[in-house]
């Protein structure tokens, strides 16, 4: 692998924000390649992204190479100022490997192969499919990476598959001796005493197919952690191939918001690129903060300027109902992307479809051509960022508040025979950002053994599983000076899903002033718990506070009245049920407020976001109905060129970027 300063997105945008999206003109006869590509200036689209289902076409046979209709798209694409991001093909391996090599089809969980016909139908496992993969990379590689319109990378597409066949679990065996040593360390990690699961010889370990009742919760856990290395070995050895050919050029692979199939902090770090797919739906009323979290994550994932890869210029088409977005929801969406980092703002895909799968997904250039609302509505955003990418691209967005999330906390917290079904960890973690969101309190995200100095909050919506370097640095946060805030079960088990004595780690009851933690509470779907100053939903807790706790609320009435709801000692906070959301963001405002931030802007009507990008303030109107800001002081609105002073009128999804 090359060594020395890897390349980011700013080799990629050269001081543009780049706009574009996914082109598969292989759908398409050629003669509309020119007509594309007239469409893609008048948008100013700057850049596509090629091949990514394209295996097929380029690899029509076992080793044949059917390159000339590629070339001459990248050479149109040259000519035309627009820069390609070239995809490695390997999602979708063509029908004839899985008709000649049954091994490379990945086997569900029932021991059923999954078959060709769809898309993902791999096995990362298999020693076949990866050989081919290696080969149909290593020639474009050589084939293109000196060609002057390539500026980027893109390995496979939304690495997503299990993979439970036999070629997995002889993986798993050489992954679980790596991780344990020997079959003594693995059964006691796993807990093997319990119900007669000791192992006895590494060829008796299978992966966690169906069982008759409760799978091992530790195996589950671990296979969990192999499926995201295996994935993460496919796409590691893609990257190093293309880096050996142009070290110059960043490689990325695009991350689905919140697929619990990746350790996404793990897989950043192999990232010059860090992207990301986002699908909210219009119909949400919750959709603008759920834009906002994934952007959150992703720019702090990526730890500055990210890429938007995939988002919809209309409807999808995998709800069991799919809404188009209203005028002026596209535009805003992107705009709201670009103020959390985005130095890239992307589709699936250019051109509509007319055939497979997703031909009523929406595409830039919709069914009704360029005379329909969405590519007007798209030339308008290019216009946008056009104006934008100079002022923008490579300035940072931040915050004071950093939220902890894991994916092994997660995965432990999801097991089956759980004290509540009803406990969904991205659930809890949306109400924690939404309330931070709302209160207009800017977040970043972090892992729980990640530097914590630089803020003045950290957020723990929930981290069932905590290892013991994670429990001491949310110690020595709070020693250090820091405020704290935790839900509900957290620090429950270490990372082998070993409840730690007392339901909570020590280390933490200390922390917080639980001097003895009783008894789970859970509640059913619908049911609240009363305290003196909110009402709870999904959970509660049999706490009994040490004698130097503060109780800052307390159930009211039933099982647990009188007893401490939300405990404080010193600066650490714990709430041990979910608050209902206007209770949650007034208390985390409260804390917040005590701990030095502030919000972005003071008094913002309900449903308008302010950003801060840089020395930038992106004010953002996601209601229907117009509105007035106050923005103290005079500015220049970048995408008018307006001079706004201490108020900024938005209408309907309106936007304004604010320049001092």
């Amino acid at each position: 692998m090359p060594t020395g300063k890897r390349p980011t997105l700013d080799d990629a945008t050269r001081g543009r924000l780049l706009f574009g999206g996914d082109y598969n003109p292989e759908q398409w006869p050629e003669e509309t390649w020119h007509e594309d590509v007239r469409l893609m200036r008048d948008a100013r689209v700057n850049s596509v992204t090629l091949g990514v289902f394209s295996w097929s076409k380029l690899e029509p046979r076992p080793g044949a190479r059917e390159f000339v209709w590629l070339d001459r798209l990248m050479d149109l694409m040259h000519d035309n100022g627009i820069g390609v991001v070239l995809a490695t093909p390997t999602a979708s391996p063509p029908p004839w490997m899985g008709h000649l090599h049954p091994d490379t089809l990945p086997v569900d969980q029932d021991g059923r192969t999954e078959w060709w016909g769809g898309r993902q139908h791999f096995s990362h496992s298999s020693a076949t499919y990866r050989r081919y993969a290696a080969a149909i990379t290593e020639d474009l590689a050589a084939r293109y990476g000196d060609h002057p319109a390539l500026t980027m990378w893109h390995i496979n597409n939304e690495y997503c598959t299990y993979d439970w066949s036999d070629e997995a679990a002889a993986r798993f065996r050489h992954w679980l001796r790596n991780r344990y040593g020997t079959l003594d360390a693995l059964n006691e990690a796993w807990g093997t005493a319990f119900w007669s699961q000791g192992y006895g010889d590494w060829a008796e370990i299978h992966t966690p197919r169906h069982a008759h009742y409760l799978k091992n919760p530790t195996q589950v856990l671990d296979f969990r952690r192999f499926t995201s290395d295996m994935l993460l070995e496919c796409y590691a050895a893609e990257r190093d191939i293309v880096r050996r050919a142009t070290p110059h050029l960043p490689v990325t692979t695009n991350f689905m918001p919140l697929w619990s199939g990746q350790d996404a902090w793990r897989w950043a770090e192999e990232e010059d690129v860090v992207s990301v797919d986002l699908y909210p739906d219009p119909r949400d009323p919750l959709c603008a903060q759920s834009g906002a979290l994934v952007q959150d994550m992703t720019r702090s994932q990526a730890r500055g300027p990210w890429m938007l890869m995939e988002q919809a210029a209309g409807p999808v088409n995998w709800r069991g109902v799919n809404h188009p977005k209203p005028r002026g929801l596209n535009r805003l969406w992107s705009l709201q992307a670009v103020a959390r980092g985005a130095d890239a703002v992307c589709y699936f895909q250019w051109r509509q479809s007319r055939q497979g799968a997703e031909k009523f997904h929406s595409g830039m250039v919709s069914h009704a051509g360029e005379e329909g609302r969405t590519y007007r509505e798209v030339k308008q955003l290019g216009a946008d960022l056009a104006r934008l990418g100079a002022e923008v691209t490579g300035r940072h967005t931040a915050g004071d508040i950093a939220i902890l999330h894991d994916w092994h906390a997660w995965w432990a917290g999801a097991q089956d025979g759980r004290p509540s079904g009803e406990v969904d960890h991205p659930d809890v973690l949306r109400a924690w950002h939404r309330a931070l969101w709302e209160a207009h309190l800017a977040t970043d995200f972090a892992h729980p053994e990640h530097d914590l100095t630089a803020y003045r909050l950290v957020v723990v919506p929930q981290l069932y599983a905590l290892t013991d370097a994670a429990i001491d640095n949310l110690r020595a946060y709070v020693h250090g000076g820091g405020t704290l805030v935790c839900g509900f079960l957290t620090g429950v088990a270490d990372e082998d899903d070993r409840v730690r004595p007392g339901g909570m780690d020590a280390r933490l009851r200390e922390l917080f002033g639980i001097r003895t933690l009783h008894e789970w509470w859970p509640l059913e779907r619908e049911e609240t718990v009363e305290t003196d100053g909110f009402r709870g939903t999904l959970w509660s807790e049999e706490i009994e506070e040490s004698a130097d706790a503060s109780v800052e609320a307390a159930y009211m009435g039933g099982e647990l009245d009188g007893l401490p709801a939300v405990l404080r000692r010193g600066r650490a906070w714990y709430v041990s049920t979910l608050p209902e959301p206007a209770a949650l963001r007034g208390l985390l405002a409260r804390v917040a407020a005590d701990a030095g931030v502030r919000p972005v802007l003071d008094g913002l009507p309900d449903g308008v976001e302010a950003v801060r990008r840089g020395d930038l303030l992106f004010v953002l109107n996601h209601g229907r109905e117009p509105v007035t800001v106050q923005v103290p002081g005079t500015h220049t609105d970048l995408l008018t060129g307006a001079t706004v002073t201490d108020t900024v009128a938005l209408g309907r999804y309106g936007v304004a970027v604010l320049r001092p």
